[in-house]
């Protein structure tokens, strides 16, 4: 969803995102396939560095409390010229929140890749979901307060990360249907669903604060819960 240390340098032609090594902001290309709601060209290095001291902002004084007037303050910018890259400063949150869940999907990308079998892939997704919402919410609650507010209000690219950890989901699914680890019978449909519901509240920045307890034990019950459902 969309987390932890930060640093306002912006390297020519790249965006901030979070890598997941040390919790340090790494540099990614701009390939976005989250949705952002910004003004004139993608690639403009103002908006990089805008965007760099927004998160910066962000993390120190929290998001719902800054206005777009601290952020020009804060940037060395007047007001008016932030809004020739952003409508607002909700979108300046979408593509912060952007980076972050796009850096998270990587993350659980890596660790599903780790694994050769379609049971072991589950396992790992599971286990990186886990880590990676923990991450968010304990090293940096500052910006979860927008992991929340993307979740809260639906925002384009919290939904697009929801619709890529379903197909990531699916796409294990088919695969051990193939390799005959996983049962045919039920729907592919029906089985992405559940299985994703049962990931939900620890995806969620909402749901997250109420799994707390079971954060130790999740990844391996839940996981090992689901694969018992899944056999052949």
């Amino acid at each position: 969803m969309w987390i932890l240390s930060f640093v306002t340098k912006i390297q020519h032609g790249h965006l901030l995102s979070i890598s997941k090594t040390g919790g340090k902001l790494q540099t990614m290309s701009k390939t976005n396939t989250y949705p952002v709601s910004a003004r004139g060209p993608m690639t403009h290095d103002v908006r990089d560095q805008i965007v760099a001291a927004a998160t910066e902002h962000f993390r120190r004084y929290g998001y719902e409390k800054t206005t777009v007037s601290d952020l020009a303050k804060a940037i060395g910018f007047s007001k008016a010229y932030i809004y020739k890259f952003f409508v607002s400063k909700q979108a300046i949150g979408e593509m912060i929140c952007a980076n972050c869940l796009r850096e998270i999907e990587t993350e659980i990308r890596a660790a599903v890749d780790e694994a050769d079998r379609p049971p072991e892939k589950l396992r790992r997704m599971f286990k990186a979901i886990v880590e990676a919402s923990l991450r968010l919410f304990f090293q940096d609650r500052n910006l979860y307060e927008i992991a929340a507010a993307a979740a809260t209000d639906r925002w384009p690219a919290a939904r697009v990360y929801e619709e890529r950890i379903q197909q990531l989901l699916q796409d294990i699914l088919q695969e051990g249907r193939q390799t005959g680890d996983f049962e045919r019978k039920t729907p592919l449909d029906e089985v992405t669903m559940s299985i994703y519901l049962v990931m939900r509240p620890y995806l969620n920045p909402l749901l997250l604060q109420h799994s707390f307890d079971h954060t130790d034990d999740a990844p391996a019950q839940l996981s090992g819960l689901v694969l018992r459902s899944l056999s052949p």
